[in-house]
């Protein structure tokens, strides 16, 4: 079977949007919120081309841990498991994305306390473009929602005896769905300055979005290229050893600007 080519990504890491700093390191669930499209959302093995399932296998870089927490669909604290985003990508198949290989990453850092955790809030939705994220919009709204009772709800890890959360920072990965009209490409950077975000791509105006997002000029904000990392048969979507590179590429990114 023919590998399919690397397509040029490009992702963007918000970092520290809420003034994450050493301090924040200090209490006991690090919060991070993942947002955008399809690639964050998570479809490693969950692209062979029959769309109907994922194949199950979970690698060691996203084992479960008692330390990594995940908010539910239902806005509950409790331990992540892959998918992360079952339930919450709602009408898509889901699998292996970047949010639990970088979990493990920042925990390998130990630049947390023994006894802290990090908490995941999935926020993705497949095929969205950044419009659909704007102030206001459903999306928009859900991840503010999902932000708020995910520090309302803080977890205790044992053996703390009170819940205390930092909201760290929004990993983001969109654009796909902004590559393909001309009119999206080039209104891409001023979208992305007022959401605070990100992207990658897929159609014929690649270029322009990349571009758009090295024009943004945003403090707090880097970006992770993720330019040749395989995708699976569908052309499009990451594979489940990408999603892991991908992580640790984060959270690589992410350590270095404490």
């Amino acid at each position: 079977m023919a590998t399919a080519p690397a397509r040029p990504l490009l992702l963007l890491l918000v970092l520290a949007f809420l003034g994450a700093g050493a301090a924040g390191w200090q209490t006991k669930t690090v919060v991070f919120l993942l947002a955008g499209q399809s690639n964050m959302g998570g479809r490693g093995g969950a692209t062979s081309g029959r769309g109907t399932s994922w194949d199950g296998v979970v690698p060691p870089e996203c084992r479960p841990s008692p330390r990594i927490l995940r908010l539910s669909p239902e806005l509950r604290w409790e331990e992540a498991r892959e998918p992360l985003h079952a339930g919450i990508d709602a009408g898509n198949v889901v699998g292996i994305g970047p949010g639990m290989p970088f979990a493990h990453a920042v925990l390998r850092s130990r630049r947390l306390p023994a006894h802290a955790a990090v908490g995941l809030v999935p926020c993705a939705q497949g095929a969205t473009a950044i419009a659909a994220w704007s102030r206001g919009t459903h999306l928009y709204r859900r991840m503010l929602a999902r932000a708020r009772a995910a520090l309302a709800q803080c977890p205790s890890p044992s053996p703390t005896p009170k819940g205390e959360c930092h909201l760290a920072a929004l990993l983001w990965y969109q654009g796909e769905a902004d590559t393909i009209s001309r009119r999206d490409a080039d209104l891409y950077t001023a979208r992305m300055e007022a959401l605070v975000g990100l992207a990658t791509g897929q159609g014929k105006f690649v270029d322009l979005v990349r571009d758009a997002q090295k024009r943004v000029n945003l403090p707090n904000v880097k970006y992770v290229d993720a330019k040749g990392l395989p995708v699976a048969n569908d052309y499009t979507h990451l594979t489940t050893p990408a999603q892991v590179k991908l992580g640790n590429m984060l959270a690589s990114s992410y350590l270095a600007t404490l």
